[in-house]
């Protein structure tokens, strides 16, 4: 028995059903027209591809074929008809993009059992030898490295070998510019060393006389210098004397070794100006004489005119008038320590003017003139190439001098200690036997 409404029930099911399966299959037929239009889609695009990649392995080939056509020209007319005998897509190379085999045509020629040999060929893989010029000649870069395998790295040997050898030139070359500029090692150069301990390196005159004076021939014992040649001393040991010494026992000083002195006459005081005799002189002079020791003298100047180096050498002058003596006459201008001298106040030229006035007139009376002073107040203080005419007496308390000019007379040191005199006293070695002329 049916309930009421059961029929209509059961009716709107079964049209429900239908309605789901037809939806069901329009959506079904609908992707599936998608996915078709999809490959359809796909494989045409997979054919223009392919066509493009035919078209530009074809101009490529063609390009190669032009390139090559004056060889082929030249093959025999039995290859020209084999060759027109066989396709024409056997007889295209099978070249890729740049030049490179393409692996789907390898692939595909491989599948057809027609590979051969020249399609493995790689070679054209790389561009073509481009010429170079390197730094021994001209090639290109595929020969140079058939021909020698190791050109390279021995052009890069030699390259370096050659940049080694310009650095250490160039470096030679800078070091000796250095030392050029360098004024102690240029040799042109000397040192002065001043009281208050400032420095000067100076350029040496090459128009004023060097001394010649070969110093390993100089030999120091028990304070007394000598220059010996020939396994002999051809040199003079003497001492220079002042009031300040006090008593000298000149025998004693004759017996030590001392051949000569050099007494100090007078001097100009370097704040009054007044011309003094010393007053040890007449006493060291007949003393000395008793000895028979070589004698010269020297006069303390302060003369600032060439009037007042005139009164002082005619004084020296009328003090040895009858007294005898066979070394020079010296002209020793000096600044003093601790205090103002007269002579401060004169230039260079001054001061030569008034040295060459004392020893002209000192000439002029017959004794031998002489020119006293550091290896400074000699350089800086005068002018040495307007007295080219007179001898040098050096004073320089050094184991070696270094002053570069000539010079006949050399104090090397005022701290002597030596029998005859007591205390401190100057000695000295004379290059030049004056006792003989």
């Amino acid at each position: 028995m049916k309930l009421p409404g059961e029929s209509e029930e059961r009716n709107a099911s079964l049209s429900m059903k239908y309605m789901l399966m037809g939806v069901s299959l329009s959506v079904l037929l609908i992707l599936g027209v998608v996915v078709f239009s999809n490959k359809q889609e796909e494989a045409r695009r997979q054919r223009l591809r392919q066509q493009e990649q035919e078209k530009e392995t074809t101009v490529l080939a063609l390009e190669h074929e032009e390139g090559a056509g004056a060889a082929g020209e030249e093959g025999s007319q039995g290859a020209d008809e084999e060759d027109a005998q066989t396709p024409v897509t056997e007889q295209v190379p099978v070249v890729g993009f740049a030049g490179r085999k393409s692996m789907q045509e390898v692939e595909r020629l491989y599948q057809e059992n027609k590979l051969t040999a020249s399609d493995l060929d790689f070679w054209d893989m790389y561009p073509e030898e481009e010429e170079f010029v390197t730094e021994t000649g001209t090639g290109t870069g595929a020969s140079a490295a058939d021909t020698s395998g190791n050109a390279g790295g021995e052009a890069e040997k030699e390259k370096s070998a050659r940049y080694d050898e310009e650095a250490k030139a160039l470096a030679e070359e800078e070091a000796k510019k250095e030392e050029e500029e360098d004024p102690s090692k240029d040799g042109k150069h000397t040192l002065l060393t001043f009281a208050d301990g400032s420095e000067e390196w100076v350029l040496i005159n090459p128009y004023l006389e060097q001394n010649t004076y070969d110093y390993t021939k100089l030999q120091m014992r028990a304070d007394k210098m000598a220059y010996y040649e020939s396994g002999r001393s051809v040199s003079y040991l003497g001492a220079d004397l002042s009031k300040y010494n006090g008593d000298v026992d000149f025998q004693a000083l004759k017996e030590s070794g001392i051949e000569f002195v050099m007494l100090r006459l007078g001097s100009r005081g370097y704040g009054s100006g007044q011309i003094m005799l010393d007053e040890k002189f007449d006493e060291y002079m007949n003393k000395a004489s008793e000895a028979g020791l070589e004698i010269g003298v020297y006069f303390f100047s302060q003369a600032i005119t060439a009037e007042e180096a005139v009164e002082e050498s005619n004084f020296i002058i009328q003090t040895l008038t009858e007294r005898h003596i066979t070394y020079p006459v010296a002209f020793d201008m000096e600044y003093v320590q601790n205090d103002k001298a007269r002579v401060e106040v004169l230039s260079k030229e001054e001061k030569t003017a008034v040295a060459r006035a004392f020893l002209e007139n000192i000439k002029a009376a017959g004794y031998k003139p002489m020119i006293y002073g550091t290896k400074e107040w000699l350089i800086k203080e005068i002018n040495l190439t307007k007295l080219t005419d007179y001898d040098i007496w050096l004073s320089q308390q050094k184991d070696i001098p270094d002053y570069p000019y000539k010079f006949q007379m050399w104090q090397y040191t005022t701290e002597g200690d030596i029998p005859g005199v007591e205390g401190d006293v100057d000695l000295n070695i004379c290059f030049v036997d004056y006792g003989e002329k």
